[in-house]
């Protein structure tokens, strides 16, 4: 099972991924955390040209993130699948819709072709949207890297993609409230993965 995490600037994708993670293995379930970008070596690099390098186009920022995608897929995403463990991956193609698309301006048509050439046409089964106002999210940020430095406008323009997204596909974006503690959140994560997890078959055959 492929699950991703998506949402704004600080609402708390790590944190969860974390937590779910933990229960997934207390379930019986093996399971991989893994993110984007920088799931992979060459991924670190990119992740460090995309987050903290020079300013750079749109259209080359959108080309770095789909060969950190490529990569990704092919070197982890999908082996693990193929070995049968759930993989939870911190964004994923959303990410790239919300914010080379909505929040860049860059057309969505050309951002899914790219995202499709990227990941071999893989999709997630579940997608858990952690929403958050963008101004509450970037208050919660720690201005690191050159997203979270992005002014408010971008951010607002991010979220309402996510919100656009989740629209279109509710049956596999599942919009998960995002206020609260930790454990509130998390609990509210499990209440949409548990009934999604796949049967563990525990006899011989």
């Amino acid at each position: 099972m492929f699950i991703t995490l998506e949402g704004g600037e600080g609402a708390g994708k790590t944190t969860q991924q974390s937590l779910l993670a933990e229960q997934l293995r207390q379930e019986g379930y093996a399971c991989l955390c893994t993110r984007e970008p920088g799931g992979t070596a060459l991924g670190k690099a990119l992740r460090e040209l995309l987050l903290h390098g020079d300013p750079m186009t749109p259209l080359a920022e959108l080309l770095l993130y789909a060969a950190d995608r490529a990569e990704h897929v092919s070197k982890v995403i999908a082996p693990a699948l193929a070995a049968g463990q759930v993989v939870i991956c911190d964004r994923f193609t959303d990410s790239t819709l919300a914010y080379q698309g909505y929040g860049r301006g860059l057309d969505l048509g050309q951002i899914r072709q790219l995202n499709h050439l990227a990941t071999g046409g893989l999709k997630p089964d579940l997608t858990l949207w952690l929403d958050l106002a963008p101004e509450v999210g970037l208050a919660r940020s720690r201005l690191g890297d050159k997203l979270e430095q992005e002014h408010l406008e971008f951010h607002r323009r991010v979220y309402q993609g996510f919100q656009a997204l989740a629209a279109a596909e509710p049956s596999r974006i599942v919009r998960i409230p995002a206020q609260g503690s930790p454990a509130e959140v998390a609990a509210r994560i499990w209440s949409a993965v548990k009934p999604r997890l796949p049967r563990r078959d525990n006899s011989a055959s």
